[in-house]
């Protein structure tokens, strides 16, 4: 299936090239071309039906055509972000455009347009082994630019495919390298290290790699359910550490509250009436206080203190 893709991306390469070229034969050659060749259609209607002398007719026969078919495909136009690089007799004759520019049909020729704008590559590592032997899936997105046409052109076949094929390696090499917990955490690192490498082979070829940005890392089903009651996991026993830290914490008030209140039982004494406050102030509310209790801190006096003052605002109440 990979291979297929990046069959289907070189065709979709060469294909875009031949419709360059295409469109490179511009509008303007063809007017120029139609304005001559009416030119000279009319001018030897006219000499022919003057009696003009049969050489000065084919001259001016040949040499508008020969001016038309010249203006046809050797006036060419280079869009502001490229530049046409021209062989003469299979020979570096240079890069020309932005712009207009004129070169000689037949001797010269234009082997490639060169784009200059930052491009953008979409490349992946299918079932890569990482260093601790898990099979992974990754995506990354590559931005580069052709900083030199001449090496671009010169130095390799087809250096869009080469850029493809240089990116899917050194990812290859980089997952390798890495255990799948410093991919899944790491990726702004193995960003950098990706467009180390990748820029180091592309130099050479004019090509400088702006960035590199890893798109998605698919590990498998299996053992992303594993990971995920991993992390269920660890989270309860986090959970289990904290609740069993807030009950020591709890204890160790207690301890530091009952020493306290065995140095002072005045303050043991009026805890207990504000709980048995807290108690009897709800209406229905029933408490239930142990006997020694009463009998030590003179709690029955007082709940039967309350209870009347309870009765007394109710009937007050009534009438």
């Amino acid at each position: 299936m990979k291979n297929n893709s990046f069959y289907n991306f070189g065709k979709k390469m060469t294909s875009r090239t031949k419709k360059d070229d295409k469109q490179h034969i511009n509008g303007i050659a063809g007017l120029f071309f139609a304005i001559l060749i009416t030119i000279n259609t009319v001018g030897t209607v006219y000499f022919s039906e003057n009696g003009t002398a049969p050489w000065i007719l084919w001259s001016f026969f040949f040499i508008t055509l020969f001016l038309a078919l010249y203006v046809l495909f050797g006036l060419k136009i280079a869009k502001q972000w490229e530049k046409g690089v021209v062989l003469r007799f299979g020979k570096f004759r240079g890069l020309y455009g932005p712009g207009i520019f004129w070169m000689i049909p037949v001797v010269d020729m234009i082997t490639e347009w060169i784009d200059h704008r930052v491009m953008v590559s979409a490349f992946s590592a299918e079932k890569t082994l990482t260093k601790d032997t898990v099979p992974v899936d990754v995506d990354a997105v590559l931005f580069w630019v052709v900083w030199d046409a001449e090496k671009a052109a010169l130095e390799v076949e087809s250096y869009q495919a080469a850029i493809t094929w240089a990116s899917q390696t050194a990812l290859r090499e980089v997952i390798g390298s890495l255990a799948l917990a410093d991919i899944l955490v790491g990726r702004a690192k193995m960003d950098e290290e990706l467009q180390k490498i990748i820029d180091e082979r592309t130099t050479p070829w004019g090509v400088s790699v702006q960035s590199v940005e890893i798109r998605d890392v698919v590990i498998p089903q299996e053992l992303e359910d594993a990971m995920s009651r991993q992390a269920q996991a660890e989270r309860e026993r986090q959970a289990r550490v904290i609740l069993g830290e807030s009950e020591m914490q709890i204890a160790d008030s207690f301890a530091q509250a009952s020493i306290a209140y065995k140095t002072n039982p005045t303050a043991l004494h009026l805890r207990a009436m504000n709980m048995l406050f807290e108690g009897l102030k709800e209406r229905g509310a029933m408490v239930i206080v142990p006997s020694s209790a009463l009998d030590t801190m003179n709690l029955g006096g007082l709940s039967g203190v309350i209870a009347m003052g309870q009765q007394n605002l109710e009937n007050e109440t009534e009438e």
